[in-house]
């Protein structure tokens, strides 16, 4: 038997495969278990670098988990700002780009590429150190979305432009043909179904965002990673403390991914309903015509 993509494994392939399963099954528990008695060694499990996490009668418990708290609210806050800028302006670009007349596509073209090849850290301590130059004296918090905006929506940018781009040219033409303007066809027909075609992409650049405002620290902006290194300096917990902040990170991006495939087949049940209707008034349509 044989799929589109390769041919399906025959029985030496197969237990090939499985040998090779089990092999790097077992040297990566035995990697961790090395791990877990080198940390147990050096004192890692010990109940004192645990407490002021853990334990709520611990002297530090409440205040680690309010800073860490504050910190978690100006990092989502940080996130939201330039989540919902970037995805604004990102859109305005690629229309820009798409529709703009030739003598001047130049120019978003330019900013586009010059945008996204400057490293976001720089984009940060440029917006923190040449801004106030300029008499631009903003709170900590805007330099960091003017930075993370900046790169991220010209990535969003170009996402868009290719969802656009990738849809079939008789949508565009049959829009054309019943009289739509330029801007009808690419906000009603073209752009909502570009966004539910690249809505996984803008997710996973979504959550680039979010995990891009530990940068902050550059800038001695109080998001979570920066936090976590002054209860760091206090507490002389530094794997406790990073594998809790990786832990939360990882459940608010995973949070995010439910909520991108949840979004995703909403949308797609909404446009199996729409298109289960369509046909049933063509065929409606037909029968009337029959009779």
């Amino acid at each position: 038997m044989s799929s589109v993509l390769y041919d399906a494994p025959g029985p030496r392939s197969r237990r090939r495969t499985a040998i090779g399963s089990v092999v790097a099954g077992i040297a990566i528990l035995a990697v961790v278990a090395l791990v877990v008695l080198r940390l147990a060694e050096q004192g890692q499990f010990d109940a004192e670098l645990w407490s002021p996490w853990l334990d709520p009668t611990d002297d530090n418990f409440t205040a680690v988990w309010n800073l860490i708290g504050e910190a978690a609210a100006n990092t989502v806050l940080a996130a939201a700002l330039s989540m919902a800028f970037s995805l604004v302006i990102g859109t305005l670009l690629a229309l820009s780009r798409i529709t703009a007349a030739a003598w001047y596509r130049w120019a978003i073209v330019g900013v586009i590429e010059l945008l996204r090849g400057i490293p976001v850290v720089i984009a940060i301590f440029f917006a923190a150190r040449v801004l106030p130059q300029f008499g631009v004296d903003l709170p900590t918090l805007w330099y960091l979305v003017i930075g993370l905006t900046a790169y991220n929506s010209v990535i969003i940018a170009e996402i868009v432009r290719a969802g656009i781009n990738s849809l079939p040219v008789g949508q565009r033409e049959a829009a054309e043909s019943i009289g739509l303007r330029r801007s009808q066809v690419l906000g009603s027909v073209l752009l909502p179904q570009a966004f539910r075609v690249m809505l996984p992409a803008l997710i996973s650049q979504l959550v680039v965002v979010l995990k891009d405002t530990s940068l902050g620290f550059i800038i001695s902006f109080e998001e979570t990673v920066n936090t976590a290194g002054i209860i760091v300096q206090n507490l002389h917990n530094p794997i406790q403390t990073y594998l809790i902040i990786a832990v939360l990170f990882i459940a608010v991006n995973y949070l995010l991914s439910k909520f991108a495939v949840y979004l995703e087949r909403r949308l797609s049940r909404g446009k199996k309903a729409v298109s289960k209707k369509a046909e049933e008034a063509a065929m409606s349509e037909t029968g009337r015509a029959g009779a």
